[in-house]
């Protein structure tokens, strides 16, 4: 008899940062994917990750992205490492004839992330984008809205981390880091509309890093949309700081505030247990990112297409929008 079972795609991870971690984590967790390997800069990140995952999980661990390539057993890779190494890793990994779903952005500047162009099957289905908004439940409600509402007159995005932020992620712009999630969020409400007018302001602290970006674009026919990212938010708000989108239409109006979620605790201070809509349960892993992580493995097995907004193409748009915008802050 037929059967259209699914087999788990054996999946590899480079990178054990804090997402790194969560990537992991969740392939190690759903039943459309296997953790099979993890790349690591160090034996520490490794021991760490060992310690959250379940005791059923066997999986190999490299130093080195090269013997990795090699030696692991694995079909697909998610390269969640730091923005600097994403090209060339990415690189060495499609060459080697993988599928990657690499995060957000594709690299700090167009130049270098278009260099990826000649290893990038034509439709995408080689290189899918981490865009976990696309897999938010408000997000997809809300692109559905749009869709029988109408045309979008005008849409405001706020997307604030704590003032710590440069602390550990030295060398970080509001733009590339935060403001680029929002950007993708609007290309695909906008179904990959390209604006014709841009500007952008920043904000610098005492030390003489940007940790405000303001930014609008406008298309042909006037929609604008309006974006604030930044690293200002105090100690006692959420640890995730927090995001909202508004939108306006004709005769129509959405407000989503996904982050932090609508789940309040105090004791000394107030915390926001789930500040994203992330569970890395290592037996039922759920939310946006699991999500994502579903998804690709079914571009891996073929059974869909990358979506619309984390294609690489689509990322190549983002990344001229930013890079269009870090000018226009610069003048």
């Amino acid at each position: 008899m037929a059967t259209n079972r699914f087999e788990p795609v054996r999946l590899g991870v480079v990178g054990l940062g804090s997402f790194g971690t969560l990537h992991a984590q969740t392939a190690a967790g759903i039943a459309e994917a296997e953790l099979t390997a993890v790349v690591a800069r160090r034996e520490a990140s490794v021991a760490a990750l060992r310690e959250k995952l379940p005791a059923r999980c066997d999986v190999a661990a490299f130093l080195d992205l090269d013997k990795a390539i090699a030696e692991a057993d694995v079909e697909a890779w998610i390269v969640a490492s730091s923005t600097a190494s994403h090209v060339p890793i990415t690189a060495k990994l499609l060459e080697a004839g993988h599928t990657v779903l690499l995060e957000k952005p594709i690299a700090d500047n167009l130049k270098e992330a278009a260099t990826l162009e000649s290893l990038v099957t034509a439709d995408s289905d080689n290189l899918m984008m981490g865009h976990i908004l696309l897999f938010n439940s408000e997000l997809l409600q809300l692109m559905e809205e749009v869709q029988r509402r109408g045309p979008i007159s005008y849409i405001d995005c706020a997307r604030h981390r704590p003032t710590t932020t440069l602390e550990v992620l030295p060398g970080e712009s509001p733009f590339h880091l935060t403001m680029v999630h929002d950007l993708y969020a609007v290309l695909a409400l906008t179904h990959r509309a390209e604006p014709n007018r841009f500007s952008a302001q920043t904000h610098r602290n005492e030390s003489g890093h940007v940790d405000l970006a303001i930014a609008q674009l406008q298309w042909p026919g006037g929609m604008t949309a309006s974006f604030t990212a930044s690293f200002l938010t105090p100690p006692g708000m959420a640890a995730d700081g927090f995001d909202r989108m508004e939108i306006f239409g004709r005769g129509w109006a959405a407000r989503t505030t996904p982050n932090p979620r609508p789940l309040e605790m105090w004791d000394d201070r107030a915390q926001w247990p789930m500040a994203l809509e992330i569970r890395a349960d290592p037996d039922a892993p759920g939310g946006m990112l699991a999500e994502q992580m579903r998804c690709f493995c079914r571009v891996v097995r073929g059974r869909r297409r990358v979506p619309m907004g984390a294609t690489y193409q689509d990322a190549m748009q983002v990344e001229r929008w930013l890079d269009k915008l870090v000018v226009c802050a610069a003048d």
